[in-house]
């Protein structure tokens, strides 16, 4: 008795359900980020269209001039700080793309991009101050939770911590003002209840000072951005500059003006050098019994009383333990300190003995420097190249351009999506040279395709039929695809970290550029072509198709025992020849497959 072999259609069953899939997935992706994106339209200040840098739309330009508090003359170092200072406030504040330089030996010159909000403008002009002031109380840089407020509410009234209805219903900041208004008659009180007796002192924690404190968020940037004001004869709540701690603090024990010098050193001990850094610091000598005294008290005090912090621009940048009475005025900040953070604590420490005010020379309002004329060549040279690429696959790989045509609208649509959303939620603004990087775009995305069609094309030309030759030329297009997408965004996150101005702007949108590429050809291309194979214009190897077999060259594979593979789509093949081999090649396939 005969056996004949039982053909599956299995494999082509899940080739084609997985293609589905991805393509869903894609479909999902785009409708999830132009839905954010028209929400964001409705319900904050998100716009269809990207926001561009200040060389394609211009902004505000402010050259202002540092000076001294005292009259001493500012160093160079002094203005390369302060333009640091400048820097954080800006791109804490959400501001992208601004550009803060320095002009000649005297002025800083600050241009944003846009319409910046008067509270930027504000940050931009106020002086940087260096001050020292006792910390009273440390807490972790994340509000308080209602279940941690309840609890300590429960704690304070000598109460159980169990969940009333009133407390369920009760918002963390409602817990917080329960909690801080200790005498209960609805209001904050402002003033010390009662006179604190040095600047280390708790008294100073009033009601509305804990509601401050229990309510401040430091993973928020907005708090994060430095430039407060405030009165040095009360106390602050503020944040670590990194946003890692915060604080309340008490009045001010010391100016920045009061540093003598502040240098980094190696660390000894006795006369072996640890490897490690620290910085050496010194007060000038009418201030060295106040610096005595706060030592002292801190010495003797409970943690956290026993530190005092630094505090540069409104933010505080190290908050050191006390660990002797210093009665001469002369310390040395130790910790984790390498070479070059103990040169950053040094530098912004003398920076603070000697505060500038920025003294504003002029503010205007400044025209795009390439403008809409610029704007409007770049999208036409990239109009150019999508149309190039677009009449060379149309040449070479004929049907096939269908497919390529389709995955570079699909990877527009993506990337212009992606921008958007980015202008929206991260302040991010498109610059020519992040034009540039669009436009070389096209090209990284339509090197992938001809890999993926040239692998595919290579099976066909060995004999492997067309739905075989789709398969196996993915498995290995795929592997070159990924390296070379690999390289690129490798290139772009080194442009991205190591570079300035402009040259960021082009890495950034080649990084992103080359995401959707990845993104486009395994959840497009790829799946496309899985589908359009099993069509009667591509899977019988139409002479338009850019498959067809006795187009690309392809000869019969040797199999043994006298058969060969004739491809399916031949012109040599009979109408018999051709189902014959169509039928021995899915059985193979499903034989495979098992």
């Amino acid at each position: 008795m005969s056996t004949r072999p039982v053909r599956t259609n299995a494999p082509q069953r899940n080739s084609r359900r997985a293609a589905a899939r991805a393509l869903i997935a894609l479909g999902l992706l785009v409708v999830i980020l132009f839905t954010s994106l028209g929400v964001g339209t409705k319900i904050s200040d998100a716009s269809w269209a990207p926001k561009l840098a200040l060389d394609l739309e211009g902004g505000t330009q402010l050259i202002l001039t540092p000076k001294s508090v005292d009259g001493s003359q500012v160093t160079p170092e002094d203005i390369n700080e302060a333009i640091g200072i400048i820097r954080q406030r800006v791109d804490a504040s959400g501001v992208a793309e601004a550009e803060i330089t320095r002009q000649g030996q005297e002025n800083i010159v600050v241009s944003l991009p846009g319409q910046p909000s008067d509270a930027t403008l504000n940050l931009v002009r106020q002086s940087a101050l260096m001050r020292f002031r006792p910390v009273i109380e440390i807490g972790n840089p994340d509000p308080m939770t209602s279940e941690q407020l309840q609890a300590a509410i429960a704690e304070q009234t000598g109460e159980e911590d169990k969940d009333s209805g009133e407390d369920q219903t009760e918002s963390a900041e409602d817990l917080a003002f329960r909690y801080a208004d200790q005498d209960g008659d609805g209001k904050l009180a402002s003033e010390p209840a009662t006179t604190p007796n040095d600047e280390s002192d708790p008294a100073w924690i009033t009601e509305q000072t804990l509601y401050d404190f229990l309510t401040m968020d430091c993973t928020q940037q907005d708090n994060l951005t430095g430039g407060l004001v405030t009165d040095k004869d009360v106390p602050l709540v503020t944040c670590q500059d990194d946003g890692s701690a915060k604080f309340i603090l008490g009045p001010v024990a010391l100016e920045g003006t009061d540093i003598a010098s502040a240098q980094p050193v190696p660390r000894m001990e006795g006369q072996v050098m640890t490897g490690d850094w620290e910085v050496s610091l010194e007060f000038k000598s009418d201030v060295v019994q106040r610096f005595a005294d706060l030592t002292s008290r801190a010495l003797s005090a409970p943690a956290p009383r026993n530190q005092f912090a630094m505090v540069l621009d409104g933010l505080v940048i190290s908050a050191p333990r006390v660990q002797a009475a210093i009665q001469d005025g002369k310390t040395a900040i130790t910790g984790n300190f390498d070479a070059e953070s103990a040169r950053a604590l040094a530098k912004q420490l003398s920076f603070g003995s000697l505060p500038l005010n920025f003294e504003v020379q002029s503010e205007e309002q400044i025209s795009a420097t390439l403008g809409t004329e610029q704007l409007e060549r770049g999208i036409l040279a990239g109009v150019i190249g999508l149309v190039l690429v677009m009449i060379y696959m149309l040449f070479v790989y004929k049907g096939l351009s269908i497919i390529t045509m389709a995955s570079l609208v699909m990877a527009a649509l993506l990337t212009y999506g992606s921008i958007a959303v980015l202008a929206w939620t991260q302040g991010y603004r498109l610059s020519l040279p992040g034009v540039a990087g669009l436009i070389v775009a096209i090209g990284v995305t339509a090197d992938s395709f001809i890999v993926y069609f040239e692998r595919v094309r290579d099976e066909v030309r060995e004999g492997s039929g067309l739905r075989t030759a789709v398969d196996t030329g993915w498995s290995r297009a795929r592997r070159t695809i990924l390296a070379s997408d690999a390289v690129n965004l490798l290139a772009a996150g080194v442009l991205y970290f190591l570079a300035v101005g402009g040259v960021r702007g082009f890495a950034f949108t080649l990084g992103l550029t080359t995401i959707m590429d990845l993104i486009v050809v395994f959840w497009f291309t790829h799946p496309m072509l899985v589908l359009l194979v099993r069509t009667k214009f591509f899977g019988d190897g139409h002479k338009f198709s850019g498959l067809a077999p006795e187009e690309l060259g392809a000869t019969p594979r040797y199999r043994g025992r006298g058969r060969v593979d004739i491809p399916a789509g031949s012109a040599h093949m009979t109408i018999a020849e051709r189902r014959a081999a169509q039928r021995q090649a899915e059985a193979e396939q499903g034989e495979g497959a098992k």
